[in-house]
């Protein structure tokens, strides 16, 4: 559908009107969610035992549901047939695997030694968050600020097939490797190749196949509109509840972590700000070098700032326990994120009045 242009300052001032209710207020409901999980916490002490009865690997069947349904929905949105068309822009697809796969993930990894050196399961997990590349919000961060949509969906699927296959490699070279190289204390658990690579088999694997398998099944049976227009929004929002219902579950098994360590919980956050600001600022600069159009240099900025921390969660939980620092900083990364990457949408609208000559038209959210 034909959109006519908005000015700059008419379009950024209606940007989160563009969000549904549930979209707008997310950090919110992450905080309350937060706290629910507090408040269960104390109540039922037990909590955990009876969670662990019935598993999923090692995850607990309630808290594997809902990392599952965090995944579903997003990739079912992908536009798995025109993966070609975009596949095709050598520039953008070789900067932004670049940018996901040795910047992202080194920027973390340093990161989370210099702000976490003394708190290894955190840092553990917040290099484990550095590796879980752009899936789940990006998307609406993305045609919020006016990225190019097709673009960021296939880019969302490369670095999901991406992440099957190396993801597992990848945390044993920066939890493992490279630490011994560089003369840094290892971490001191018992880490093993397979139960990552499990892990991202199971809780991202799944997903993809099925969100793979509904899109083009579904637009193929129903077409294009129906797909969009009717199926999307109904299984839309299950991502977002299935992300409070994980939030409430960890927070009610960390509940003692949390309230005994504030200060920790705190220090959590900081590289995961600086990681956001750094990311976004270099990607963004890295795309205007390459003279790529403002549409994807905002594509190419959000999904390389953007991390998938639903899988993070996942393998945490699946790698190291429930109950772990690992899990915690996991949780605590979405928290951060939100408001981050909203604050970074402003951003880009106004990098695209500075540094590119083009109207500002407002998208459709995907």
């Amino acid at each position: 559908m034909h959109q006519t242009s908005t000015h700059p300052g008419e379009f950024e001032s209606s940007v989160l009107r563009q969000l549904s209710t549930l979209d707008r207020f997310l950090p919110v409901w992450i905080g309350l969610a937060m706290v629910t999980g507090l408040a269960l916490g104390g109540i039922f002490p037990d909590l955990n035992d009876q969670l662990d009865r019935v598993k999923i690997d090692q995850t607990s069947l309630p808290i594997a549901i809902g990392l599952l349904g965090m995944m579903y929905p997003v990739l079912a949105k992908v536009r798995y047939d025109r993966l070609h068309d975009v596949t095709t822009d050598k520039p953008l697809v070789v900067s932004s695997l670049l940018l996901n796969w040795i910047v992202g993930p080194a920027l973390m990894f340093a990161l989370a030694w210099i702000f976490l050196p003394d708190l290894p399961e955190f840092r553990t997990g917040i290099i484990l968050v550095g590796l879980a590349r752009c899936i789940a919000m990006v998307l609406i961060w993305n045609s919020l600020a006016c990225g190019d949509t097709e673009a960021a969906a296939v880019l969302v699927v490369l670095n999901s097939v991406f992440q099957v296959a190396a993801y597992a490699l990848l945390g044993y070279f920066y939890l493992e490797t490279l630490p011994g190289w560089l003369g840094l204390e290892q971490t001191a658990i018992d880490f093993v190749l397979w139960d990552i690579a499990k892990s991202v088999l199971i809780f991202l694997g799944v997903p993809l196949v099925l969100g793979a398998l509904t899109s083009i099944i579904g637009r193929r049976k129903k077409g294009d509109a129906w797909y969009e227009q009717q199926f999307l929004p109904r299984i839309g929002p299950w991502a977002l509840y299935s992300l409070l219902f994980t939030i409430v579950v960890l927070f009610a098994i960390q509940g003692d972590a949390i309230t005994s360590q504030p200060l920790d919980v705190a220090r959590i956050a900081l590289p995961f700000i600086a990681y956001f600001g750094l990311m976004w600022t270099v990607s963004f600069a890295w795309g205007r070098a390459q003279g790529l159009p403002y549409p994807k240099t905002a594509t190419l900025a959000f999904t390389a700032a953007g991390n998938n921390f639903e899988l993070a969660i996942a393998v945490a939980i699946g790698t190291f326990g429930v109950t772990s620092g690992q899990a915690l900083a996991g949780v605590v990364g979405p928290l951060i994120e939100v408001p981050a990457l909203v604050a970074l949408v402003y951003v880009a609208l106004w990098a695209r009045k500075r540094f590119f000559a083009e109207p500002i038209a407002p998208v459709a959210i995907p």
